[in-house]
Formats: structure tokens, sequence, C-alpha cells
């Protein structure tokens, strides 16, 4: 009897187990088959884009006269860093990754304080105007002035052949103030009133409780300015004439003309065409900081998007 009932309670017990009631699932065919296509073509979607920069690192450590001959490679037959020595050892080029970090650091620092402060004014709901401003930057989203009218600003003001011009008129990006804006607003009213008893001005309650928890949203648009500033090249080419003061994805354009046989603008005797593989060595130099940052702030991203997008 004893033993009767061991059975049936081990019998009972393997078939309400998640694990025994998984393994006696049975999917159907429509199932497998759907996911063996997802998978198929996220690996094609993946393809698609790994193989043009494993194939543009593979050329940049080919001999060049290797690269002709092999045409399209993603394995080099012999590694050599010749076209990096090349580039490094060029003035402009360190000059103009000086003048991309520089412009990436303090546009990316105007850019969030900028946002930050505007979005956290339209947040409060006792801010006089709130709706006219929201309305202007949502307009401001719809329609633009144009090229010809913010050139005309810009040399108004001064700023041709400053790095300012390429910070100052982008401040602010409309889309990323709404997010933000909508983010602040889901913060408990509560934590406001508490620091305002405690005599916290508006500003002590911006620096010390709103961006402390705003962290994750600020960090995801951190990295969007930046790369914003880092790969910006079409700015640069029409507020700065001084191709000392030129960032490096100008060179990358120039150096792609040049290669190609094309007409550049500036000074062309300050360039030699450089080969293939130089071109790509420069295409891998003007990538690998963004790419060497972006695994530290990911895990950022999926929260920080997300927050402050539902809400309006």
């Amino acid at each position: 009897m004893r033993r009767g009932g061991c059975i049936l309670k081990a019998a009972s017990t393997r078939a309400t187990h998640p694990a025994a009631a998984a393994v006696k699932r049975k999917w159907p065919l429509s199932h497998y088959v759907f996911n063996v296509v997802n998978y198929v073509l996220l690996a094609c979607v993946a393809l698609a884009a790994v193989i043009p920069f494993l194939y543009i690192l593979a050329g940049s450590l080919t001999p060049a006269a290797d690269m002709n001959k092999a045409g399209f490679t993603l394995i080099p037959s012999r590694f050599t860093l010749e076209a990096y020595s090349y580039l490094l050892s060029s003035e402009a080029v360190l000059r103009g990754l000086g003048v991309s970090v520089y412009i990436t650091v303090v546009g990316t620092l105007v850019n969030i304080v900028f946002t930050v402060l505007m979005a956290y004014a339209l947040a409060r709901k006792d801010l006089k105007g709130r709706q006219p401003i929201m309305l202007m930057v949502i307009f401001s989203m719809l329609f633009s002035g144009g090229m010809i009218p913010t050139f005309l600003i810009v040399k108004a003001m001064g700023l041709l052949d400053s790095y300012w011009s390429l910070m100052i008129p982008g401040a602010i990006n409309a889309f990323n103030l709404i997010v933000m804006k909508n983010f602040f607003q889901q913060l408990p009213e509560g934590l406001e009133e508490s620091a305002k008893i405690d005599g916290c001005n508006d500003l002590g309650i911006l620096v010390r409780i709103v961006v402390p928890l705003s962290l994750p949203a600020i960090v995801t648009f951190v990295m969007f300015y930046a790369v914003g500033h880092w790969n910006s090249y079409f700015t640069a080419i029409l507020y700065i004439n001084d191709n000392e003061k030129w960032p490096l994805q100008v060179l990358v354009r120039q150096l792609i003309i040049l290669s190609q046989g094309g007409l550049g603008e500036g000074n062309q005797d300050s360039f030699n065409i450089p080969a293939q593989t130089v071109n790509m060595a420069m295409i891998v130099l003007s990538t690998l900081p963004i790419l060497l940052v972006y695994p530290f702030l990911q895990k950022h991203f999926a929260k920080g998007v997300l927050l402050g997008s539902v809400k309006g």
C-alpha cells in the first residue's frame, strides 16, 4: 500500500512539474517554420550590416598590392599597419581627429544642458505660456527655414569659421526635447514638494533630484547627440572654410573624393591621393571611437528611450 502510494505520488509530481509539462508540450509545425524563417531573416540582416565593416577592416590591414589583386576579401592574406601608420603620421588627420573630439564633447555638453533645462521648464504645469512654446517646438519638427536662411543667420551672428557654428544652430533637438519633457512629467510631484519644504529652489531640485533620477534618459540622449556630432560633415562644409578646422569626417570625404579623381573643396595640394587601403583605414579610424563607447552605454538605451515615450 505504501509502495503504491509512493508510486502514485511520484507520478503526480512528475505530471505537475513545470519542466515535465514543458517537455510534453508539442508545438505545431507552423511555430517551428516561423522560428526558422525568423532566424534566417535576422541572420541575413546581421550579415548585411557586419560584412561591409569586416571588408573595410580587412582592407585596411591588407597591403595595397595584395588588395588590388584579391579584390573582395574578408580575411587579409598578410597583416600590415602601413595604412594606419601613414594616417597617424599625417598632421592633418591628427588635427582633424582632435577637432572631431572637441566638437563631439563640447557640442554634446551644450546639447544636453540646453535640452534638460528647457525640458524641465516645459514639464512644469505652472509655467506661463507653456502651450504656445510647445506648439512652436512641434512646428519646428514639421517645418524648417531651410539651408540658406540658416546660413544667413549663422553669418549674421559672426559664427562662420567658428566651431560654435557646428553646435549652436542645432543645440536642441525637438524630438529629444519632447521625450525628455514627458519623462520629467512622469516623476512623482511629491519629490519636488518635499524638496521645496526643505528649502531647495528650482535649480537645486533639477540638479539634486530630477537629473539623478533621469540618468537613463540623459545618457541615451548624450549618445544620440554625440553620434550626431561625430558623424556630421555637411554643416562643417557649409560653415568652415579653413581646412585646418575641418573635423575628421570632412577629411574622410575629401580623401575619398580625391582618390576617385573627383574635385574637392579647399587646397588639394595639402592632400596626397591615397591608396584604397588608406581610405579604408581612414573609415575605420573615424568609426572606431563611437564603436568603443557604445557598449558601455548600451544598457541604458532600452530603458532610456522607452521612458517618457508613452505619456504625452
